[in-house]
C-alpha cells in the first residue's frame, strides 16, 4: 500500500510539473537548492574583519570566510586563522593583550603585534579561564581544581584541593605476639618508633600552606569557580541518581550488528536530585555549605496538589533546588547566584556573603505553570540574564512580572528596583555595553514577529532604535562598537551577512549573497501575518498562503510547527525551509494554506506562553480548529476538505486533533510524533504537564495514546526509527493501539537511518510525497 502511495504521488508530480515551477525532488534538497547560509558571525580582535562559517560551494561542510572593507565579495582563511577566530578571548576594557585557551594549552596574544605566546603546556588539559581582579593574574581549572596564574612571576599556584571519593585513612599496625616482642628485645626497634614519632609531631607544629584535601565522595561535582580575588571558590554537589535511561534500536550500521544506544530519561520525579552549594575559603583552609532553607516561598506547594486527596494534605518540607555559579563584580566584592526550583515554578536571586556562608534574598520570581521566557532559564540547571552595570553594585537581570520578559536593574546597597523596559513586547536578547552604561537589545517592540535592535543608555531610559525593518537582526558589534555585524532575514529572503554603522536607523551593507540560482527563478511568496481571535478572546497569528483564484480548489492544508515554544508566523525566514518551499508548491495546487503560532508558542509573552499548561492537546488545539473556521467562514474553504499536519510538537497536535476532534480534519500528517508525554524527557515535559507521579490526570489528557478508539479520517503516520529524540518507540505503542483497536484507515512510515530531524533527501523526498499525496487523495473533489 505504501509503495503505492509513493508512486502515486510522483506521478502526480509529473503530470504536473509541467505547469509549475516547483518539484518536491528539488525543494527536498533544502540548502543544497536553497542556498547554504553563513552562520556564526565575529569580528577579528581589531575589529578590521568579520568571519563566518559558511559553505556557498555545497562541499561536504563549512569553512571559515572573512570580509573586511574594500573586499567585494568574501573569501576563505587558512585554516590556523579559522581556528584562532573562534576561540574564547579573555581581557579587560582597553588591554592590547588577550588570553585563550587552545588544545588545552594557555596563550597570550598581542592584537597590535599580532603575535600569540604560549604561556602553559601541560599533559593535563586546562579549561575554564577566568581573569582576576588584579591585572596579570589569571585563573583556570583543572582536574577538578583550580589554579592561579601570575603572569608577571610566572607562576601556578593550585588554590583548591577537591578529590573525588572517600578520604583513606592509614590504619594503624595492628599489634601482635611478634611486632610487641621485637619492641620489647631490641632498643634499635624502640629508637625508630621514637624518632618516626617525633618527626611526625614536628611535621604537624608547621602548617602547610597548600590546601588540604577535600572529598566530596559520590556526588557530581559542577561549576567550580574562583572569585576575582582568588580567596573563595564556589561549587555545586549533585547527588548521583538512579535513573534507568531508554534505549534504540539502530539497525543499519557499519559492521551489521545491531546497535542499542541509551538515549534520555523519562519524566519523573525520580529525577529530581540533592545539590549542596559549597565555598571553599583559602585564608580558612575549609569547605563549608550554604543552607538555602530560609529562602522565600521554599515550601510552598504548588496549586494542582489541591486535586489530588494524596497531595493536598502533604506535609511541608524545602523544595530542592539547584542554585548556579556566582556572578561577581570586578573587584569580587559583590557575588550574586541564582537559584531556581526543581518543580520548575520558583526562581531566586540572593547576594551572598562568601566569608560567613550566608545570602540575602533581592529577587524571588513564582510562576504557577513554569518559570521561563525569553532571558529567564527555562529549566533548573539553566541560568539566566544577569550582569553588574558600571557602579559594580547594580545588577540587572529579566523578569516576566509585567506578563512580558523585560529588563531590570536592582542596587545592591540601596535596595533599589527598576524596571528598564515596558510594553506588551520581549526583550529577546541584551548586550552590556564595553563602558557598562548602556545596553543593546534585540526586541520584537514594532511587531511579534520581528527582531528589532535598539540601544538603550541607562541613564535616560529611551530605547533608541537602529534596526527595526520588518524581519529578524542578530547583531554582533565590533571591538569598538562603531559597526555592527548583522545576520538579517525576511520571510522570502534567506540569512545572509551585512554590515552597518551603528547610528539610528543605520543601513545595512550585504556581504554574502547565500541563494542559489535555481531558488531566485522561483517568486517565493511574502505570507501575510494575520491575526484572529482565538474562542476564549485571545488574539492568535498566523501566516496564511491564498492561491490565485482561477487555481483555488476550496481545499485547506495547516501546518502546526513544532517546538511547542517555538515562533514561525513572523517575518523572517523559517527554521522550516523545506516546509515554508512545500506550502509555494501547494499552493500553486490551489490549496489555502494555514500555518498558526497557536498557544505555547514564542514571542508573545507568558501568557501565551503558559496556555498550554496541565493540558497539551487543549487551548493549542482549540487555536487551529479556531483557524479552521476563520478559513471556512473568511477564506471560502469547504470545511470537510481540512487537513492537518506537522511534525514533533506538531505531529502531537495533529494526532490530537484527530484522535479527541474526530471529523474536524479529513486528514492528517503526523511526523516524529509525541504519542504519550509519560515517555518523553523530563526538562521539557515536567514544566508543561508536572510530573506523571503527581499530576497523573495531566498526562492522560494530554496524550493521542488515550484516545485511540476515536480515529476518523485519513492518518498517516511517519517516524525516523533511530530518532533519540522522540523514540520510534513512541509510535509502534501507537501503532499497537490501532491494531488491536482494529483500526484500518492509518499507515505507518518508517525511516531507517533516519533520527528526529531528518538528514538525507532521499528520505525528506519519500516523507513529503506521502504527505503530498495524501492530501491529493483526500481533499481534492474527484
Amino acid at each position: 500500500m505504501t509503495k503505492n502511495i509513493f508512486i502515486l504521488a510522483f506521478l502526480f508530480l509529473s503530470i504536473t510539473g509541467k505547469s509549475q515551477n516547483l518539484k518536491l525532488e528539488e525543494i527536498m534538497k533544502g540548502e543544497s537548492f536553497i542556498g547554504n547560509q553563513p552562520t556564526n558571525g565575529r569580528w577579528s580582535l581589531d575589529g578590521r574583519k568579520v568571519y563566518f562559517e559558511w559553505n556557498p560551494k555545497n562541499e561536504l561542510g563549512t569553512s571559515t570566510y572573512f570580509w573586511q572593507k574594500g573586499m567585494t565579495k568574501p573569501e576563505l582563511v587558512s585554516p590556523k586563522e579559522a581556528v584562532f577566530s573562534q576561540m574564547d578571548f579573555k581581557t579587560k576594557p582597553g588591554s592590547d593583550v588577550v588570553y585563550y585557551l587552545d588544545k588545552g594549552s594557555l596563550y597570550s596574544y598581542s592584537i597590535q603585534s599580532k603575535t600569540s605566546k604560549k604561556l602553559i603546556q601541560q599533559s593535563t588539559a586546562i579549561s575554564n579561564l577566568q581573569l582576576g581582579a588584579q591585572t596579570g593574574i589569571l585563573f583556570f581549572e583543572q582536574n577538578d581544581n583550580i589554579f592561579k596564574y601570575n603572569i608577571k612571576e610566572g607562576t601556578v599556584l593550585q588554590i583548591t584541593n577537591f578529590n573525588k571519593g572517600i578520604k583513606k585513612d592509614v590504619k594503624p599496625e595492628k599489634e601482635n605476639f611478634l611486632n610487641t616482642q621485637q619492641k620489647e628485645l631490641f632498643q634499635f626497634i624502640k629508637d625508630k618508633e621514637a624518632k618516626k614519632r617525633w618527626n611526625l609531631a614536628k611535621s604537624k607544629a608547621v602548617k602547610s600552606d597548600f590546601a588540604k584535601e577535600y572529598f566530596y565522595g559520590k556526588d557530581q561535582f559542577f561549576n567550580l569557580k574562583a572569585n576575582p580575588n582568588g580567596n573563595f571558590a564556589t561549587f555545586l554537589l549533585v547527588e548521583e541518581p538512579e535513573i534507568k535511561k531508554e534505549t534504540m534500536e539502530v539497525f543499519i550500521t557499519s559492521d551489521g550488528y545491531n546497535q542499542t544506544p541509551e538515549t534520555k530519561e523519562k519524566v519523573s520525579t525520580a529525577n529530581f536530585v540533592k545539590t549542596k552549594f559549597g565555598i571553599y575559603s583559602v585564608a580558612k583552609d575549609s569547605v563549608y555549605y550554604l543552607n538555602f532553607s530560609s529562602l522565600s516561598h521554599i515550601q510552598d506547594v504548588p496549586k494542582y496538589y489541591e486535586l489530588y486527596d494524596n497531595l493536598k494534605n502533604k506535609p511541608k518540607e524545602d523544595k530542592l533546588i539547584v542554585p548556579q555559579a556566582p556572578v561577581y563584580n570586578e573587584d569580587g566584592s559583590i557575588a550574586i547566584i541564582e537559584i531556581r526550583s526543581q518543580d520548575n515554578k520558583d526562581r531566586w536571586l540572593v547576594n551572598l556573603n562568601l566569608d560567613k556562608g550566608t545570602f540575602e534574598e533581592i529577587e524571588y520570581q513564582h510562576d504557577e505553570a513554569w518559570i521561563g521566557g525569553p532571558g529567564i532559564p527555562g529549566y533548573s540547571f539553566e541560568s539566566g540574564t544577569l550582569g553588574f552595570l558600571t557602579d559594580q553594585e547594580t545588577i540587572y537581570f529579566q523578569s516576566e512580572a509585567t506578563g512580558y520578559s523585560h529588563l531590570y536593574t536592582y542596587n545592591v546597597k540601596t535596595k533599589k528596583k527598576t524596571q528598564l523596559t515596558k510594553g506588551n513586547w520581549e526583550v529577546r536578547d541584551v548586550t552590556l555595553s564595553k563602558d557598562k552604561k548602556a545596553f543593546y537589545l534585540t526586541t520584537n517592540t514594532t511587531h511579534p514577529g520581528n527582531r528589532n535592535f535598539y540601544k538603550l543608555v541607562v541613564a535616560d531610559g529611551i530605547l533608541q532604535p537602529i534596526l527595526t525593518k520588518d524581519g529578524a537582526h542578530e547583531v554582533v558589534l565590533s571591538p569598538d562598537e562603531k559597526l555592527l555585524l548583522v545576520r538579517y532575514s525576511y520571510k522570502n529572503i534567506p540569512w545572509d551577512f551585512y554590515v552597518a554603522d551603528n547610528k539610528k536607523n543605520a543601513v545595512l551593507q550585504q556581504i554574502s549573497s547565500s541563494t542559489t540560482e535555481a531558488f531566485k527563478q522561483y517568486q517565493w511568496r511574502t505570507p501575510e501575518v494575520i491575526t484572529f481571535k482565538a474562542q476564549d478572546g485571545t488574539p492568535v497569528n498566523a501566516r496564511i498562503y491564498t492561491p490565485k483564484a482561477e487555481v483555488a480548489n476550496k481545499a485547506a492544508v495547516i501546518f502546526v510547527h513544532g517546538a511547542g515554544y517555538l515562533q514561525n508566523a513572523h517575518n523572517f525566514w523559517s527554521n522550516y525551509y523545506r516546509e515554508y518551499m512545500f506550502h509555494n508548491l501547494l499552493t500553486d495546487l490551489g490549496y489555502t494554506v494555514l500555518d498558526i503560532d497557536y498557544r505555547g508558542s514564542d514571542g508573545y509573552g507568558r501568557d501565551f506562553r503558559t496556555g498550554i499548561y496541565r493540558f497539551m492537546g487543549g487551548k493549542d488545539l482549540s487555536d487551529h480548529l479556531d483557524g479552521k473556521k476563520l478559513l471556512v467562514e473568511k477564506y471560502g474553504i469547504d470545511g470537510d476538505r481540512v487537513g492537518i499536519y506537522g511534525g514533533s510538537y506538531g505531529g502531537f497536535i495533529t494526532l490530537m486533533g484527530m484522535l479527541t476532534t474526530p471529523g474536524e480534519f479529513a486528514s492528517g500528517a503526523a511526523l516524529r510524533s509525541v504519542t504519550d508525554w509519560a515517555h518523553y524527557n523530563h526538562g521539557y515535559t515536567g514544566n508543561i504537564l508536572n510530573f506523571p507521579e503527581t499530576d497523573p490526570e495531566a498526562y492522560k489528557k494530554s496524550s493521542p495514546i488515550y484516545f485511540a478508539d476515536n480515529l476518523k479520517g485519513n492518518l498517516v503516520m511517519l517516524h525516523g526509527m533511530v530518532d533519540d529524540n522522540v523514540e520510534y518507540k513512541d509510535i509502534v505503542r501507537l501503532s499497537q493501539r490501532f491494531i488491536e483497536l482494529e483500526k484500518k484507515n492509518w499507515s505507518l512510515a518508517s525511516f531507517p537511518v533516519e533520527s528526529h530531524g531528518f538528514k538525507e533527501t532521499y528520505s525528506w523526498i519519500d516523507e513529503y510525497g506521502r504527505i503530498l499525496n495524501l492530501f491529493n487523495s483526500t481533499l481534492l473533489k474527484k
